[in-house]
């Protein structure tokens, strides 16, 4: 087969604890150097944590696998250093088109509306991703990345995880006062610590095939429902990087695995697809079956599971390492406070509350839309074509078309880390929601919203003319800046200058007014992780203070 990309190998070193130039013991470990574990190890050094990632190959994943990556996984790669290297090279894509037979039925945006920095979503191989993250890491100088170490032992031990590391030179021992795990589905830690995941396991079978072609079909997805070339089934067709094509074929459960990834077998059905008459070349094929399934629960004391190691999902949505990538997000700055002793270890109870929570909506929606795609019953079965046939002349039959609901960020509106409203706000900016990117300058030049938050807590507060700012205001917002877990301080203004060196968000194209619902005082808490903690219609800085205890079970 074909391939368009060449794996790095990248080089094992001889760990220093082999020749006892280390003791050994390091605050974070991190096992698994997938999306999630490199997402993971980049954002903890960048918060000044050391961190070792443990990875038992020496390459980037094999095939494209994960290719669609929303745009919240975009907005907390670009906190990471990655996010524009990942759009120069993917393909963006915001619409989404839905056929029954031959005919289109449903279409959607995933961006409808205008300044956002990123797209609703990118395509994109796998391995450019952990390529690039990879390249990240070893740019970081608190990252120790270790290939070919392969974990054979893991116990919790009081105060610290012990490790047992196999590598071409032998075994060693290392200590972790907290241990990351990201080593994907089958996580063979979660099974060394005898953990189970719970749920069930979809009795289809699909066939991947990427293939390598010159095509004009514009950069959307497109889902059929029994078309004439793969009738009684499903197809999705993606299209990614390098003139690759992801299709998915549906095969049904009675498929046989070994047999359908033959290219004897995949090149008549693409074939019928795209004609005859089209070129293409088999860059990758594969056969799966996916299950929904999560762990009771992700904090195991001081084992933190991230990822498919603590939740799987079908394909069909995107869910999979987005989901992944914001657990990620959500874990390291809560963990970076509980290293410095700033916050209690409760604080990650709250990780495994919110990405629980997150996981069953993803499990939810992955299992609605395969139980829709691969109907279990000649009756429901002939309710979904009865739906789809309805579907391009009847809104509410459009409503229920699921051909997988695509990955959105989640609002973590029910944790117990917000300060719940005392006000009156309108929009979708609640306590618990991801930030709303939009556009602002600042004395930098033109900037976006979302460049200028996270990695710390921030207050975002609001005024017309920032040069207007009271300077007793202005420096009880600076003073927020010397409390033990310090809020940096950004003023919102349409025009000026903020006093006492505040920075100032101008809002050119009133964008963060409209969808923040803005008004003079108005006073936003945002999270490390830019999710709202608290907001009110004035600033009092003991509101502040409090939200923030709450905000970090200091409370």
């Amino acid at each position: 087969m074909l391939s368009t990309y060449n794996y790095p190998k990248f080089e094992y070193r001889r760990p220093p604890e082999l020749s006892g130039q280390r003791d050994g013991h390091y605050p974070v470990v991190v096992v698994g150097a997938g999306p999630v574990g490199l997402a993971a190890a980049i954002d903890l050094a960048l918060q000044g944590t050391p961190v070792v990632l443990l990875d038992n190959d020496d390459t980037v994943s094999i095939g494209s696998r994960g290719v669609c990556y929303a745009k919240r996984a975009l907005e907390i790669m670009d906190r990471l250093g990655c996010a524009e290297e990942m759009v120069q090279k993917g393909v963006s894509w915001n619409v989404g088109r839905t056929f029954f037979h031959e005919e289109e039925v449903f279409n959607f945006n995933l961006c409808p509306q205008p300044d956002h920095h990123r797209p609703g979503m990118i395509n994109l191989q796998q391995y450019y991703l952990e390529e690039y993250l990879v390249r990240r890491a070893q740019s970081l100088p608190n990252i120790d990345l270790r290939w070919k170490s392969n974990v054979i032992g893991v116990a919790e031990q009081g105060e610290h995880v012990a490790l047992r590391v196999e590598t071409p030179d032998g075994a060693y021992s290392l200590d972790a006062d907290w241990l990351v795990v990201a080593d994907g589905a089958r996580s063979p830690i979660r099974h060394m610590m005898g953990l189970e995941v719970e749920g069930k396991i979809f009795m289809d079978r699909f066939l991947i095939a990427d293939v390598v072609m010159k095509a004009d079909y514009p950069a959307e997805r497109w889902f059929w429902f029994d078309p004439p070339f793969h009738p009684n089934q499903s197809v999705l067709l993606h299209r990614q990087a390098d003139n690759v094509w992801r299709i998915d074929f549906q095969l049904g459960w009675h498929a046989d695995p070994e047999e359908e990834k033959k290219p004897e077998n995949v090149i008549p059905r693409i074939k019928a697809m795209l004609g005859d008459e089209r070129e293409f070349e088999l860059e990758w094929v594969s056969v799966y079956t996916f299950q929904c399934r999560r762990m009771h629960e992700f904090r195991h004391g001081r084992l933190l599971f991230t990822g498919d190691a603590a939740h799987q999902v079908s394909p069909f949505g995107a869910r999979g390492a987005n989901s992944g990538i914001q657990d990620a997000d959500n874990l390291v700055w809560k963990l970076k406070l509980v290293l410095d002793g700033k916050a209690p270890q409760t604080l990650l109870d709250t990780y495994s509350e919110e990405r629980v929570a997150a996981a069953d909506e993803n499990l939810m929606n992955s299992t609605r839309s395969t139980d829709f795609i691969t109907p279990k019953s000649a009756v429901s079965k002939t309710f979904r074509n009865a739906v789809l046939g309805l579907a391009k002349d009847y809104p509410f039959a459009r409503a229920l078309v699921n051909s997988g609901r695509l990955s959105v960020p989640s609002f973590l509106t029910e944790s117990r880390l917000n300060t719940p409203d005392a006000d009156v706000f309108a929009g979708v900016m609640v306590p618990g929601a991801p930030l709303d990117d939009a556009p602002c300058e600042t004395a930098g030049g033109e900037q976006w919203l979302l460049q200028a938050t996270g990695n710390r807590f921030q207050l975002l507060y609001y005024v017309p003319d920032a040069a207007d700012l009271a300077p007793i205001d202005a420096a009880a917002l600076a003073a927020l800046a010397d409390a033990p877990v310090p809020v940096e301080a950004l003023v919102v203004a349409e025009r000026g200058t903020a006093p006492g060196g505040l920075k100032t968000l101008i809002d050119s194209r009133g964008r963060i007014r409209e969808r923040y619902d803005l008004q003079p005082g108005t006073t936003y808490l945002v999270r490390p992780d830019q999710h709202v903690a608290a907001r009110w219609r004035t600033f009092d800085a003991g509101l502040v203070r409090a939200a923030l205890d709450r905000a970090t079970c200091n409370a």
